[in-house]
Parts: structure tokens; C-alpha cells; sequence
């Protein structure tokens, strides 16, 4: 036997290149099937139709990835390059390049937990929906009267608010809606309270200016169901301005985004919602000190104004002052008699006018012109009429002699007649006739019915 030989004694076990990939393909998916794969990702192309290519690496080596339908893929949306991530893939074979993939099903951001990971989808879902923009944020009032809190009844947080809003503004009436901020089904609870909140009336309760929703600090789980859309969503909606204070001032939820304003604790709310009302007397006081010294140096220049004018009119003799007012007045009067004569004149011209046209336009003046004008109308119109009757009666005798003249009556008359069949038709020649049919002659003093026994033709020669 040849060693060297290219020959194989069994040929039926050799596999087209189909054929292995095909194989390995198999094995790869029974022997590997899904698993979580950790890597950085790189070169993350996004196709039109809507599959997803891009590779996952570490410092040892890379591998292909393909995700098809990536926009109905969970966490498929934090796909960026040059973050870590884990995917959730099973392994394969890409037969046409005989390239070693993985078939990604799931996306998780490398090195955050569940719940955070949740946080965030839910985070860039609602800031897409626009629900974090300022445009939709509500201004505080500058002095609320009333304040409701949402809150456990009997936690540390709701001693804190009450303590600073009695510090800082006694005359506020806060109202409490005792809730569970902790737990499951908590979340429903913080919604139906923010709901019945914003529409008082509608529950029986008081009207507030400002909403605080809040409680003390915890971890990630006791803060989650203020991480619920459901609570967002009832934020969001709420007509009353809302202030977010949930955990310390390193904690952020879901609430303090969808919040008109976020507050750091629960006490910093209370101090965030109410001004402070000792610095509020001090600036009335401040005001109150300054309106005086106003009002002092405006009483001490009237004062003086009036101390200079009294001496002014001391020096002046009151004899001609009152002379001076006197003529005066006396010119006033002139022209107000000169004013008021011509007045008159004008509006005795002016009554005059309007009695004229009034005269004019009296209903019996107006009668007599319009029945003058109607007879004469009627004169025009019956000469007119008689004219034209002449003139036709004129030319229907010219017409009618016309007409005797030249009209058949005046042929009939020289002796002439007419032949006409039974419907009425001129016959112009014996052609027109047959044996036994009708005709009718027509004379000038009546007509002949006569029928055709025997009919002549004439031949010219």
C-alpha cells in the first residue's frame, strides 16, 4: 500500500463543505444551545430591515453577533459601542461565509442589576414620551395656604415636613393622605392618593396648593414603586404642582424626573413649598421702615411747600389779588356771552333748514308732486299708445291690400282655380293622379270633390 496516495478506500465518508458546515452548525446549537455571553460591544451596524450586526469582544478574542427584529428585542435599545453588555445568544453558523455567530434573543447593560436595568428602559421610555420636558413642569405658588402630603402616616419623613412647615409657616394647613411607600401594591396606593388629590372635589377633600409625594430613604428595592409607571403616569397628570422628596438627596427615582420639582428629603420639600416666615416679617418690617422715612420726607417738602407759599402770599396785597381775578372773570364772561349768541345764530339757522326740508317732505306735499307727475305719466303714456295704434292700423290696411293684391283670393277671382289631393297637397301635374283617387278643387266662392275616372298625359312633340 501506497502511503503517499491520494486514493481513499472509502470514498462514500467524504462531506461536501455544505455538508460540515451543516454538521458543525448542529452540533454547535445541541451541545452549546442558549447561553450569557459577556463582552464589549463593536462595529454595531443597524440595518433597514430592521436586523442588527455588531461584535462582541474581550481582551482574548470576538465573535460575531446578529439580532434579528432588534426593535422587538428586550434591551436591544442601550446597544451602543464600547459598553459592555450581556446577551443572551445561542450559538451557530453562518453557512455562506462558514463564520462562526451567535443569534442574540436579549440585551442587558453589563454590571447593572435588574432593577436598575429596569429604571433605566423605563427612564428613556418616559423622557421619549416627553414626560420630563420643562415645558410640561408647573410653577409653585409663592404663598400656599394649603400643602397635602402623601406619605406614610407613620414614618420619620412626615414629622420632618410637619416640623419645618410649622417652623417656617405656621398658617399653612397641611393635609395628610396616609399611604404604604413600601412593599408590593404600594404603588397603586401612592397613584389613587395623587388622583383623589387633584381632583378634591370629586373625593370630598380640600383643595391644595402644592402636593409633596415622598418618604425617607431605603435602598433600591424599598424606593422601586416610586419607579412604577403607574405613579409617573399619575404625576404627570395631576393639575396640582407636585414636589418629588423620596430618599436622600443621592437618590433618584422615576417621580423626581416626572415632578414639577424634585426635592433632596422630605424636610428640604417643606422647605422648597412655603417661604420662610420669619424672613417674611423681617422683609415687611425692612418695607415698613422704608415706607415711613418716605412717607416723612414727603410730609416734611409739603410742609415746606406750604410754609413758602403762605409767606409768598403774605407779601402780596389780597386787595389786587382779588382785582386780578376779577377782570378775569369778567373776561371769561364776555366770552361766554360772544359764544353763546353765536351758538344760537347757529342753531335757529339750523332749525330753519330743517323746517324747510321737514315742510318739503310732508306727507301731503309729497302725495300732490307724485300725483302730478302720475298724470302726466298717464297723458304720455295714452298719446304715445294712440300714435302707435295709428301707425299699425296704418300698415295692417297696406298689408291687407298687399295681400288681396297678389294672394290667391284675387286668382280665384280672374277665374283661376286650385287642385289639391285629400291631405291638402298642391297638385302641379296630372302625374300627381291615378284611377279612382280623390281631389279637390278650390274655387273663389267654395271647393269641388271629385274623383279620377281616366288620367291624360301629354307628350310634347
Amino acid at each position: 500500500m501506497d502511503l503517499f496516495s491520494t486514493e481513499r478506500s472509502d470514498s462514500s465518508k467524504t462531506l461536501t463543505v455544505t455538508q460540515l458546515l451543516r454538521r458543525m452548525k448542529q452540533l454547535l446549537e445541541m451541545q452549546i444551545g442558549q447561553v450569557w455571553i459577556e463582552g464589549e460591544v463593536s462595529n454595531l451596524r443597524k440595518q433597514a430591515s430592521g436586523h442588527w450586526y455588531f461584535s462582541l469582544k474581550d481582551e482574548g478574542a470576538q465573535i460575531s453577533c446578529a439580532m434579528f427584529g432588534a426593535r422587538k428585542r428586550t434591551g436591544a435599545e442601550f446597544l451602543e459601542d464600547g459598553r459592555k453588555f450581556r446577551v443572551l445568544a445561542e450559538a451557530s453558523v453562518y453557512e455562506a461565509r462558514g463564520q462562526l455567530q451567535v443569534i442574540v434573543l436579549q440585551v442587558k447593560v453589563a454590571g447593572i442589576g435588574e432593577l436598575q436595568a429596569k429604571f433605566e428602559q423605563l427612564k428613556q421610555t418616559l423622557a421619549a414620551r416627553g414626560w420630563f420636558d420643562a415645558a410640561h413642569k408647573q410653577a409653585l405658588p409663592a404663598f400656599p395656604r394649603v400643602i397635602g402630603l402623601i406619605t406614610s402616616g407613620s414614618g420619620a419623613a412626615l414629622q420632618d415636613m410637619l416640623q419645618v412647615l410649622g417652623r417656617r409657616a405656621p398658617w399653612v394647613q397641611p393635609v395628610l393622605m396616609p399611604v404604604r411607600v413600601q412593599g408590593r401594591g404600594a404603588e397603586r396606593e401612592i397613584a389613587l392618593a395623587i388622583e383623589q388629590m387633584g381632583a378634591p372635589e370629586r373625593w370630598n377633600l380640600p383643595r391644595c396648593d402644592v402636593l409633596i409625594v415622598g418618604r425617607g430613604g431605603g435602598s433600591l428595592e424599598d424606593l422601586w414603586n416610586f419607579n412604577e409607571e403607574i405613579v409617573a403616569r399619575a404625576i404627570f397628570d395631576c393639575p396640582i404642582p407636585i414636589i418629588s422628596a423620596v430618599g436622600h438627596e443621592i437618590d433618584f427615582t422615576i417621580a423626581d424626573f416626572v415632578a414639577d420639582l424634585r426635592a433632596p428629603t422630605p424636610s428640604a420639600a417643606a422647605e422648597l413649598a412655603v417661604p420662610d416666615g420669619a424672613e417674611c416679617r423681617a422683609r415687611v418690617d425692612q418695607l415698613q421702615r422704608r415706607a415711613q422715612r418716605v412717607m416723612a420726607g414727603s410730609y416734611e417738602r409739603a410742609q415746606a411747600r406750604l410754609d413758602q407759599l403762605r409767606r409768598s402770599l403774605a407779601r402780596r396785597a389780597g386787595p389786587r389779588l382779588l382785582m386780578e381775578q376779577m377782570l378775569r372773570v369778567d373776561h371769561l364772561r364776555q366770552q361766554l356771552e360772544l359764544l353763546s349768541r353765536a351758538r344760537l345764530a347757529h342753531s335757529q339757522a339750523r332749525l330753519a333748514q330743517l323746517s324747510s326740508r321737514h315742510l318739503a317732505q310732508r306727507p301731503d306735499q309729497v302725495l300732490d308732486r307724485r300725483e302730478r307727475a302720475f298724470n302726466d305719466l298717464r297723458h304720455r303714456l295714452q298719446r304715445s299708445a294712440r300714435d302707435r295704434l295709428a301707425v299699425y292700423q296704418q300698415t295692417l290696411h297696406q298689408q291687407h291690400a298687399i295681400l288681396r293684391a297678389l294672394g290667391p283670393i284675387s286668382v280665384f277671382q280672374r277665374g283661376f282655380s286650385i287642385t289639391l289631393d285629400r291631405e291638402g297637397k298642391l297638385i302641379r301635374s296630372a302625374k300627381q293622379l291615378a284611377s279612382n283617387t280623390e281631389m279637390i278643387t278650390q274655387f273663389a266662392d267654395g271647393r269641388v270633390t271629385s274623383h279620377v275616372t281616366d288620367v291624360f298625359l301629354q307628350h310634347k312633340p
